[in-house]
């Protein structure tokens, strides 16, 4: 029984985490979707998201991300490191992930730059079969729990990897648009000791477009207002998504948005077209960024608590707009 039971957790967690985290927070935390940002202020910044899932339901899972990158301006080069953390309670499953980004700007245009990046990281991977009480592992005769087991499942708990993605970024005064492709070497993430599943490319195509809709208003509320249209589409295995919505930001201080995630490329496991709604708030003060979020889950998962995101990064050139904005990329 116990066998069965540890066969079918194997099964539903190669599904849940073979796919990489999304943050839904990637345009105010645009760092946690496109490592081409790293040193894109022309400053040094630092930052963190936590992301707290399905609170109410038997498989909480929370996800943390913290990053630190500066910008050498000699070199027109950034370099950033990340780490990223993500913990599922029912099985004490944990992923831990620091990945090493480095980052270059070229202007080819009189108003485009384009930013190349490479990221290199080191993964490990913990289902803490140490919890499990397998059938050999009682002695029925004098009820002794034996510490060890001949189950060869659990010979490979751990599992450690190297982890290699590339992004590139074109951007102006206004917008940008990005391509980020994760896990170029598809890792082993496999938990027998010589078995081999690699880990699927993520794919992510996103942009962040300005809509001129305010620049012709003279009322200086209005006037100090932007619209922007955001989409990012993924894709991983047969997993599949489109985020598209909308951010509106006054004065380059305040900031609230929303984004519809659509499954655009149905497969047999996706019977609604749209499956969350995330409605997110950003604030920008004194060099500091706080941003919450919270999706809600249109699907048949019901009463599972939503997700809860909470944000904060701080930029060390607090003045940013005394840099040469036109080498900055713009995001809230």
């Amino acid at each position: 029984m116990k066998n069965l039971i540890l066969l079918v957790f194997l099964m539903l967690s190669a599904t849940m985490f073979a796919q990489d985290v999304i943050f839904s927070q990637n345009f105010l935390v645009p760092e946690t979707l496109n490592t081409s940002f790293t040193g894109a202020l022309r400053s040094s910044k630092a930052g963190t998201v936590h992301r707290s899932q399905w609170r109410n339901s038997g498989l909480k899972m929370s996800s943390s991300f913290v990053f630190f990158d500066t910008w050498f301006e000699g070199y027109k080069t950034g370099l950033g490191i990340s780490m990223l953390n993500q913990t599922e309670s029912a099985s004490s499953y944990t992923f831990n992930q620091i990945n090493f980004n480095y980052a270059m700007a070229f202007q080819i245009s009189d108003t485009w730059f384009f930013r190349p990046s490479i990221s290199a990281g080191y993964g490990t991977k913990n289902y803490g079969f140490q919890n499990l009480l397998l059938e050999d592992q009682i002695n029925l005769n004098s009820g002794v729990i034996n510490t060890s087991t001949l189950d060869p499942l659990l010979l490979s708990q751990l599992r450690n990897f190297f982890d290699f993605s590339s992004s590139i970024l074109f951007n102006n005064d206004d917008s940008w648009i990005g391509l980020t492709v994760k896990h170029l070497n598809k890792p082993n993430i496999s938990l027998t000791e010589n078995g081999n599943i690699p880990l699927d490319v993520f794919i992510s195509a996103h942009s962040n477009m300005l809509i001129p809709i305010f620049n012709n208003y003279r009322n200086d509320f209005i006037g100090m207002s932007k619209l922007y249209l955001l989409t990012n589409f993924m894709k991983q295995g047969e997993f599949n998504r489109l985020d598209v919505g909308a951010q509106y930001v006054i004065d380059d201080r305040f900031s609230l948005g929303i984004l519809a995630s659509t499954s655009p490329m149905k497969n047999a496991n996706q019977s609604s077209l749209i499956s969350g709604v995330n409605a997110f708030a950003g604030v920008r003060w004194n060099g500091f960024r706080f941003g919450y979020s919270y999706d809600l889950n249109t699907t048949q998962l019901l009463n599972t608590g939503g997700i809860h995101e909470f944000s904060i990064s701080y930029d060390f050139v607090v003045n940013i707009r005394m840099l040469q904005r036109y080498k900055c990329v713009p995001f809230f």
